[in-house]
């Protein structure tokens, strides 16, 4: 029930994502190669897997788009919204998918468990 739950969430964060990129004026079919752009993070595991999951993950964390939403509606700047709604699909997309925060010790180790076969679910904190 929990997994299904998260990847509820996922969807859900996929949805307003969507909508905040669309209604601040982004071209809906450039959303679909700009879903892609926050992976670049994952271009930190060239330096190991502990560098990896740190440039993943900050480009894979919730703040970043919440800063970018709060930003853009501060400044009215429909372009920090827009990256904002890409980048909350995005995240919203890999959750869903049961991809999540990285781990240091691999790229399979993710807050939402292990990526791939089944392993032991790993402990929180």
């Amino acid at each position: 029930m929990v997994r299904w739950l998260l990847r509820a969430e996922g969807v859900a964060l996929f949805v307003l994502g969507a909508v905040l990129y669309a209604g601040s004026g982004g071209e809906l079919l450039l959303i679909i190669p700009l879903l892609f752009l926050p992976d670049l993070s994952m271009l930190g595991y060239l330096g190991g897997p502990r560098l990896g999951a740190i440039t993943y993950n900050l480009g894979h964390t919730l703040v970043l788009p919440v800063v970018l939403a709060l930003a853009g509606w501060w400044v009215g700047q429909p372009l920090l919204l827009m990256a904002a709604g890409v980048t909350g699909a995005h995240i919203g997309m890999d959750r869903a998918l049961g991809y999540g925060l990285k781990y240091p010790t691999s790229f399979q180790d993710t807050h939402l468990g292990r990526i791939g076969r089944r392993g032991p679910a790993l402990p929180s904190g």
